[in-house]
């Protein structure tokens, strides 16, 4: 049993970030989390502001963990080699862990510190970009690009929705090489 002594917000998003990893988005409550740490759920207001409050911290974490895990792929590589690499540890990340990728991939622009903390997966996007000599505008439209892609093969690939038989990581590989190839097009106008 966790004493209010230890208890900390980060212990408490620490167990929101693990019922949502192993249940999904869905499943988190603040009644949940508190079974989880074996106490009342009132005492979870000592350390965050209710459920949404608890939800914009496991996806802060989300992010920052995604943006690590982009960047160290990207680390090293450029071109079509780091597109590749990006795209891999997206597709994993998004595999590994739907209900954190799920909260990851919603934007509050209203709020500052979120907002800054969402660049941290796009930064090795963005650099990757700068290596086709994009940026600024044509930047961001790649990046949303890619992003769109990426979301829309993986959410696919999660809800089952690949039934040919056509191996998908064949399709997956296509899709990336497709996209690379838009891309240098586009870097040559």
């Amino acid at each position: 049993m966790i004493t209010r002594r230890r208890l900390t917000k980060d212990a408490v998003v620490d167990a929101a970030v693990a019922v949502v990893d192993a249940e999904g988005v869905g499943e988190l409550t603040l009644s949940r989390v508190a079974r989880a740490l074996r106490i009342k759920p009132p005492s979870l207001y000592n350390h965050v502001d209710g459920l949404d409050a608890l939800r914009r911290e496991v996806a802060l974490r989300a992010i920052a963990d995604l943006g690590h895990r982009l960047g160290e792929a990207a680390m090293g590589r450029a071109g079509r080699e780091a597109l590749h690499a990006i795209a891999a540890e997206f597709r994993t990340y998004a595999n590994a862990h739907p209900g954190l990728y799920e909260l990851s991939a919603r934007a509050r622009p209203d709020d500052a510190e979120y907002a800054a903390a969402s660049m941290r997966p796009v930064e090795p996007v963005l650099a990757i970009l700068r290596s086709y000599d994009l940026e600024g505008e044509a930047a961001i439209h790649a990046a949303r690009g890619l992003r769109s892609a990426l979301h829309g093969f993986v959410s696919l690939e999660n809800l089952g929705g690949f039934g040919l038989d056509v191996d998908v990581e064949a399709s997956f590989t296509w899709l990336v090489e497709q996209f690379a190839t838009s891309i240098e097009l586009a870097a040559a106008r």
